[in-house]
């Protein structure tokens, strides 16, 4: 058992676990930094400034309490005004572009600091103080999309065929990218249309924001109801338990059958929300000259409309069906062979017993497998992966005082071997309360070429949920658990890379059904296709049938139905599990906020990442020049180049629907998987 274990650890971290890659060349190393994998065993020792005194979040002096938002807000709002007035005073040329990237900057460095701040800091004086900047800079900002004059000034730069040949491609492509941005927001309507469009953008804000907070809410319920001998599977509170999630992967079936039925449970509150922001955004669309909000959405993605994203997502699901049904039949007798007196299966079942049959097929023991994969294993194995594919290096930095939101909040600096410092990662990996349980991705500042000629390095927060160790063990990381620390470092190395002049299109800051692509590109690097791909990939439907929600939601409106009974319909067409009755799964979809008629994103992304992986990196993931190769196509652009051409750059074709699907469809090929083992 033991030999088979150590065989299903992934190919390239069990190769990077041997130990860390030969040193990179000379450099300038900071004497506070110290190896990353040690970091995640230790206790942070906080230090203060050399003054004595605190300094504020993310080194920001004025975070140091909750009031400093306002002074941060204000200064950016100031700042914002003079910006505008040099825009629009500005001769067209370069310089242009220039001053939108630092007005751009000088309000995303309030905004995206607060959007983090505001889910994620355990004090509420700060979360409610990050919440209201956050509100107030997008106000400002829908404004500015807005403003006639400020727009005017850049559609000089665009009308002078001279000056606009004279400049280079990412320069056009950050203008035009600007002008998009007036005109999905109503520029070319009368004054009056456009104070409705911005009222209508804050509205869909505040809803955003309500439908969020409704989404992570626990429900109650008198706990004399469930059996008692269930009960402490969930947290009591009195008379009551609290249950807060799905409870997917409980071996119980009525734990995961209660919690299903009660975590998804309608509420009529949070069924408004939705439907008033499904409404919003529709008018919004339809206001600014779109047929629906998903045609608004998918203006510069890779899919381009609705109609390229209902193609690939019907022709996905044709293809998974029969796999798909066959998975769900062979789950269905492992129930009932454990369950024989309930044993239709339902939707609270399928990972529980997905992963039952994975674990039987490989002979893989979880609790055998898991402590391959200690926290700080992981970070070294990371470590060396980027240093042999990248040249770069993970060095964990000591935190100043006031730094952190949280004593277990890790601070990493990012270093190339030639070019030296090239960004930080702020790691708040472990679960606390009031701390949403996802897994994130945060831009706290973008990467920018500044005034005087220096690089503002990127500043990003990883967040994920990971378990607390026991006193003296080192964080342990299931298969799962790793393959989303992967994910999530992908989206990190994205944001460093991505060396962009502007930081309007820094790093992630690209079309969504690309960003993915580093990110989903990293899992394949993070896992061995014994173990994850080849079998039960009942998530893929899953994903279509979320992508497919999520496509007719934004599409025409007014609904022909509740959005309930189009839960119902779809799942039972593209899911092929039964609708539970009373159960409301679309009001917990919290993605409906941040990828709005975009959830194919993960699905199209999985495609170009599949294609990227068999073509460049199967056979050799530590290729060096092929990792240079994917730096150069891929990351170092951020958002200013197309999508596509960026995928063309590295695959050497632009890929079809047709491919794509193929991509997704060939995971499950056991000869690929056969390929990847013997290779």
């Amino acid at each position: 058992m033991l030999a088979g274990c150590r065989r299903a650890l992934p190919a390239a971290l069990s190769r990077a676990l041997q130990g860390r890659a030969a040193g990179p060349g000379p450099r300038a190393v900071s004497t506070s930094w110290c190896p990353v994998g040690a970091a995640f065993d230790a206790k942070q020792q906080l230090r203060g400034s050399a003054a004595g005194r605190e300094t504020g979040l993310f080194g920001v002096p004025e975070l140091s309490c909750p009031e400093g938002f306002q002074e941060a807000q204000d200064r950016a709002l100031q700042e914002s005004e003079q910006l505008v007035q040099m825009a629009c005073s500005a001769p067209p040329g370069p310089e242009t572009v220039m001053i939108f990237d630092q007005l751009s900057d000088s309000l995303c460095r309030v905004a995206d600091l607060a959007d983090f701040v505001k889910i994620a800091h355990p004090d509420f004086a700060f979360r409610e103080a990050a919440e209201e900047a956050c509100r107030n800079i997008g106000t400002m900002v829908e404004k500015l999309n807005t403003d006639v004059e400020l727009c005017q000034s850049l559609r000089r730069l665009l009308a002078d065929e001279v000056v606009m040949n004279s400049l280079d491609p990412e320069t056009r492509r950050v203008a035009e990218l600007f002008m998009f941005d007036f005109e999905i927001s109503g520029i070319h309507l009368d004054e009056e249309k456009r104070k409705k469009a911005v009222n209508l953008n804050v509205r869909i804000l505040d809803l955003c924001n309500e439908f969020l907070t409704g989404a992570h809410l626990p429900n109650k319920i008198d706990k004399h109801v469930l059996p008692e001998h269930i009960w402490c599977n969930f947290s009591a509170e009195g008379n009551y338990l609290q249950i807060a999630g799905l409870h997917a992967d409980c071996p119980d079936d009525l734990v995961r059958e209660a919690a299903y039925k009660i975590f998804l449970h309608p509420n009529t509150e949070q069924l408004r929300r939705l439907e008033e922001l499904l409404a919003s955004r529709n008018s919004l669309a339809q206001l600014v000259g779109y047929d629906t909000f998903a045609h608004r959405a998918l203006q510069g993605t890779m899919a381009k409309n609705p109609e390229t994203v209902r193609e690939f997502l019907e022709k996905l699901s044709d293809q998974l069906s029969k796999r798909t049904q066959k998975d769900f039949e062979i789950m269905t007798k492992m129930k009932m062979k454990l369950n024989p007196q309930n044993s239709k299966l339902m939707p609270w079942d399928h990972p529980y017993y997905s992963g039952l049959l994975r674990a039987e097929r490989y002979n893989i023991d979880p609790g055998l497998y898991c402590p391959f994969f200690s926290l700080g294993a992981c970070m070294e194995g990371l470590n060396s992966l980027f240093s042999q594919l990248l040249g770069i290096s993970l060095y964990a930095e000591q935190t100043q005082k006031g730094e952190v939101w949280s004593e277990d909040v890790r601070k990493l600096a990012v270093v190339h071997e030639t070019e030296g410092l090239l960004g930080y990662i702020y790691c708040d990996f472990f679960q606390r309360p009031d701390k949403p349980h996802q897994d994130c991705h945060f831009t706290v500042r973008g990467g920018r070429l500044k005034e005087n000629g220096e690089y503002q390095l990127p500043v990003v927060v990883l967040m994920l949920s990971l378990p607390h160790s026991a006193r003296g063990a080192p964080t342990l990381l299931s298969p799962g658990m790793m393959e989303n620390l992967f994910h999530e470092m992908g989206h990190a190395m994205h944001s460093m890379l991505g060396r962009t002049r502007y930081q309007h299109v820094t790093g992630t800051r690209c079309a969504t059904d690309f960003a993915e692509v580093p990110s989903i590109l990293m899992e394949y690097f993070a896992n061995d296709y014994r173990v994850v791909n080849q079998f039960a990939r009942h998530y893929k439907t899953g994903q279509v049938f979320y992508a497919a929600l999520d496509q007719i939601y934004h599409g025409k409106h007014p609904l022909k139905k509740s959005t309930t009974e189009i839960l119902k319909e779809t799942q039972e067409k593209v899911y092929g599990l039964p609708y539970v009755p009373n159960t409301a799964w679309q009001l917990r979809f919290s993605h409906l906020v941040g990828y709005g008629a975009k959830y194919y994103s993960y699905l199209m992304s999985r495609a170009v990442a599949s294609m990227v992986w068999k073509q460049c990196f199967a056979q050799d993931p530590f290729d060096r020049a092929m990792g240079e190769r994917y730096r150069r196509e891929m990351l170092a652009h951020g958002g200013g180049k197309e999508p596509i051409l960026m995928v063309q750059g590295m695959l050497q074709k632009s890929p079809s629907v047709e491919d794509l699907v193929d991509a997704l469809v060939s995971d499950l090929d056991q000869d690929f998987e056969s390929f990847i083992m013997d290779s």
